[in-house]
């Protein structure tokens, strides 16, 4: 049975990440970090499930709740002075750290390289970082990405809310899991405007040498399907599209989710596409 231990290290502006780690039984296949979406953590929903499966199957999975997340481990409430200074860069920085920390030995790796594993806006920030960050060495032996329910855009804001959040400093967007009154500031729309080719996905995505697999909800409600088509025709040549039939945005799948409850029907589906992906994979 995989091992699973806790940790903390820093990332973006020297704030904390916590994470857990999923360490499996003999050689492992490669390491997997896993970043959670939007007002979601390393512990929300399907994530724990989804670590243990992939670990069951060879992989060693780092889940992380980031450093601007608010978020700590378990199911507590949202640092908010934390989460409304977030922004996509952030993220990446966050993604850096962890693939260095891989690359140094301080989080497991075993030397076989590193995929990058996103759901929602996880999702588009492990593309983003894989764009931004081609050939430098930042994310390591980059051998894939593997995206799970992510918008096409990176500022999906109408002009109405984009005016407000600029005029005033913040944007509202309470939590409904723990009834905080959360904001979006500032700086996560004010990055992308000073630095758009930077927040431009589909270009982004066109720049990526590894292999990307897209895994969507066919009934998704929150980023509709029609997302990773649009994604996928930026580089047809090196991206898979996998859509869940009966999946909404979590793969019907609840928060919290014990991570030894048995997947719904979608969850395993979406695990076996990507492990089947994974397998697939070149080695380093």
């Amino acid at each position: 049975m995989a091992t699973i231990s806790d940790w903390t290290l820093p990332g973006a502006a020297g704030k904390p990440m916590r994470g857990t780690t999923h360490l499996p039984d003999g050689d492992a296949a490669g390491a997997v970090i896993f970043m959670h979406g939007f007002k979601g953590y390393k512990d929300y929903g399907f994530l724990p499930h989804m670590g243990a499966t992939l670990a069951a199957a060879g992989w060693i999975v780092h889940r992380v709740s980031a450093s601007h997340s608010g978020m700590g481990h378990g199911h507590g409430d949202f640092d908010e002075t934390l989460f409304r200074a977030d922004t996509w860069s952030r993220t990446v920085e966050d993604l850096q750290c962890l693939a260095s920390a891989v690359d140094r030995g301080v989080l497991a790796g075993d030397g076989r390289g590193t995929v990058l594993m996103g759901h929602s806006r996880g999702g588009a920030a492990v593309l983003t970082a894989a764009g931004r960050h081609v050939g430098d060495g930042s994310l390591g032996a980059l051998r894939g990405v593997v995206s799970l329910s992510a918008p096409a855009l990176l500022n999906g804001l109408d002009e109405a809310a984009a005016a407000t959040l600029l005029e005033t400093g913040v944007l509202d967007s309470p939590s409904s899991r723990t009834g905080q009154a959360l904001q979006v500031g500032a700086a996560w729309l004010q990055e992308q405007l000073d630095d758009p080719a930077g927040h431009d996905l589909p270009a982004l995505m066109n720049a990526v040498h590894a292999p990307m697999l897209l895994v969507h909800g066919a009934d998704d409600p929150t980023v509709p399907a029609s997302n990773a088509v649009t994604l996928a025709q930026c580089a047809p040549d090196r991206v898979q599209v996998y859509l869940v039939e009966g999946a909404d945005h979590v793969f019907n799948t609840p928060n919290p989710f014990a991570m030894t409850a048995p997947a719904s029907n979608e969850l395993a589906d979406a695990e076996q596409a990507i492990l089947g992906f994974l397998a697939t994979l070149p080695t380093v």
